[in-house]
Parts: structure tokens; C-alpha cells; sequence
């Protein structure tokens, strides 16, 4: 079993301070999600296989199609997704400031790359008139890797 003392620089050498052990240990943190998107994609390009998770779904409720529309497109033109469908009269029951609410809604399903979803979140909620807008995501499986190729292709920037 090692000694603690081996733990520790050896006689001489400078001891890494704290804050630099932490500096390094939050850049890492930080950078993990742009890393690995680097790699999924470097991955995609080099094999020409799909990658679970590279891509998600995001759902998003909206009071009327109208909304759901200019929600749509403003996603679209800002390329924080490549594809949005529109799905019509949703019955929706939810507990609202302690009691039962009855609603039509319609439906956002949003095709993006997980890597944008924060951003796609933080911006939908910055749009929605729901107090609470109803986001979330769900990272895909598998899919056709010609389909989500053209994914990609959409949300490229000009």
C-alpha cells in the first residue's frame, strides 16, 4: 500500500498550489461539453456511424398555433435547430398554483443538436408568454445518419 507521503510532490519539486488544482479541475468541467462534441463529431466524420446522443428532441407547449409558429421560426432563422413540427390540439391537465387546469395546447417537437439545447432552453424561454414554459429534451437513440446528417447541415451557420 503506498505511503501518503507518496502521494505528495517529491522533496524539491513545487507543490501545485490549490488554486491551481482547482483552476485546472473547473476548466476541465467547463470544457467537457465542447470536447466532446469535438470528438462525437470527429468520430461521425471519420467512421460515418451516429453516435447516440449527438442530437435531441426538444418538446415545448404553446397556448395556440399562432405562437407555436412565430416560437418556430424565430428557432429556425437563429439556427438553434434544423427542423420543428408542429402538432396540433394537445389536451393538456397540470396542477397549477394548487389546482387542476384543463388547456389546448399545441405541441413543439424541435430537432437539434444536444450541444444547443441550453441555448435553444434559455432562448424559448426568453420568447414563450408561459410564466413556466413546458421544455424539455430527450437525447436520440439512433436514427437514419442521412437524415441527421441534414440536421447538421441545417443549423450550420451562413
Amino acid at each position: 500500500m503506498d505511503k501518503p507521503s507518496a502521494w505528495c510532490a517529491p522533496p524539491g519539486c513545487p507543490r501545485p498550489s490549490v488554486f491551481l488544482c482547482l483552476l485546472i479541475l473547473t476548466t476541465s468541467f467547463l470544457m467537457y461539453p465542447m470536447l466532446r462534441t469535438i470528438s462525437l463529431q470527429l468520430h461521425s466524420a471519420i467512421t460515418g456511424s451516429y453516435v447516440s446522443g449527438t442530437h435531441s428532441i426538444v418538446f415545448v407547449n404553446c397556448p395556440n398555433e399562432q405562437i407555436a409558429k412565430d416560437i418556430a421560426r424565430a428557432i429556425l432563422d437563429k439556427k438553434l435547430a434544423a427542423s420543428v413540427n408542429i402538432l396540433p390540439r394537445a389536451a393538456s391537465l397540470y396542477f397549477w398554483k394548487g389546482e387542476i387546469e384543463e388547456a389546448t395546447e399545441i405541441l413543439l417537437l424541435i430537432k437539434t443538436k444536444t450541444s444547443k439545447v441550453l441555448l435553444l432552453s434559455s432562448y424559448i424561454r426568453l420568447v414563450h408568454p408561459f410564466e413556466i414554459p413546458e421544455v424539455f429534451s430527450l437525447p436520440m437513440d439512433h436514427g437514419d445518419v442521412r437524415y441527421l446528417k441534414w440536421l447538421e447541415e441545417g443549423m450550420e451557420e451562413d
